[in-house]
């Protein structure tokens, strides 16, 4: 295939990332990475590598996106491309984290952060300090995670970067739920939504509907909520991506648990923990996990409410989840008829549930 065939094919890719279209992306960036291989333009190489790990990490498939920038690695030391090297270490954190192993995404954002400030390279600082951000999120460390997506959004603002703006935007909305600022939530999501609508990004455009129906059910308002998760989960399921769609699907279960419809509520359950298998996420495993218990207690059967906090209480000690872990003790203390939120306000967070049915943030 010659050189312009090919790039053609990359830009084509590209511009299917660009719209959400990802499964027809990853097929065109692997034609057009096999032609640069062949042809030993390992720039181009290198570039393909790096989109097909964040096309990947988009619709959840992490092992393989990891494999992607792994390579992607390779490649930059054989032609001596420190920022690429970089930008694939971000990737490799992203994908970590999403797994869980948020201990390993720090030290990898880290290292790639080291070098953009070695540099200068202000939006590769940005965009350190929002993966920074997320993966304090992911350990439970709210405070702090709220303050570093401040510190990204403020970076992108003087860069003019309108989709990273968006997704700052996004983390505000969703570490300000979990703190328990569920005002403050709808407002980010609400500004995100704005931005991302007027950009015609569907990604984005869904992340925004999912985050404002989770404010809205955090606020009371169940009907509003419901409407919102069904825009998003649509868009979702358009674009492919299992690991927002798995999400929305926990959350509209928790919005018919709220509801007292647990029938649905189990169902919704069941579909989002089987997506959560798929993309290997402990943290939505939790959640789900969760929810089949406090479904159990509320319809009288305690012991196997125990059986389910209990194996929650493990695995979040196991992947050090400070937030799922107060969740868990929180469920396994209501058993005794005491519920205790004290875990909560260690945390910083102002969440304070007192009688079943739990709206978990």
């Amino acid at each position: 295939m010659k050189s312009s065939k090919t790039d053609k094919l990359f830009e084509k890719a590209e511009a299917f990332r660009q719209k959400s279209r990802y499964s027809e992306s990853l097929e065109l960036f692997n034609q057009a990475l096999k032609a640069y291989t062949s042809s030993r333009n390992f720039s181009k190489v290198m570039e393909c590598q790096l989109s097909t790990g964040d096309v990947c990490r988009m619709i959840g498939d992490f092992d393989r996106a990891e494999k992607s920038y792994t390579a992607a690695i390779k490649t930059a030391m054989k032609i001596h491309d420190a920022p690429s090297l970089a930008d694939a270490q971000i990737g490799i954190g992203l994908s970590l984290r999403a797994r869980g192993e948020w201990e390993k995404a720090l030290k990898m954002i880290s290292s790639a952060m080291d070098f953009y400030q070695s540099t200068g390279d202000k939006h590769g600082i940005a965009f350190s300090l929002w993966a920074t951000a997320g993966s304090l999120r992911i350990r439970g460390d709210i405070v702090k995670a709220i303050d570093t997506f401040k510190q990204a959004l403020k970076v992108f603002r003087s860069l003019k970067q309108e989709p990273a703006i968006g997704y700052c935007l996004c983390g505000l909305g969703g570490t300000s739920r979990i703190a328990g600022h569920f005002k403050d939530s709808l407002k980010y999501y609400n500004q995100a939504n704005t931005l991302f609508a007027g950009m015609k990004d569907t990604f984005g455009t869904a992340y925004s509907y999912c985050g404002i129906g989770n404010a809205c059910r955090m606020l009371g308002d169940y009907k509003k909520a419901l409407s919102y998760f069904r825009r998003a989960s649509s868009l979702y399921h358009k674009i492919g991506d299992r690991v927002s769609y798995a999400y929305t699907l926990w959350s509209m279960g928790t919005t018919y648990k709220m509801l007292g419809d647990y029938q649905n509520a189990s169902g919704y359950f069941t579909l989002s923990q089987n997506l959560f298998k798929q993309t290997k996420d402990p943290r939505g495993l939790i959640y789900c996990t969760l929810g089949f218990g406090e479904i159990a207690l509320l319809e009288g059967r305690k012991k196997l409410a125990e059986k389910y906090f209990r194996d929650s209480v493990n695995k979040a000690k196991k992947y050090g989840f400070k937030v799922e872990r107060c969740h868990a003790e929180m469920l396994s203390s209501c058993l005794s008829g005491k519920t205790t939120t004290a875990c909560y306000h260690k945390l910083g967070l102002k969440l304070n549930f007192q009688t079943l049915p739990f709206n978990l943030p």
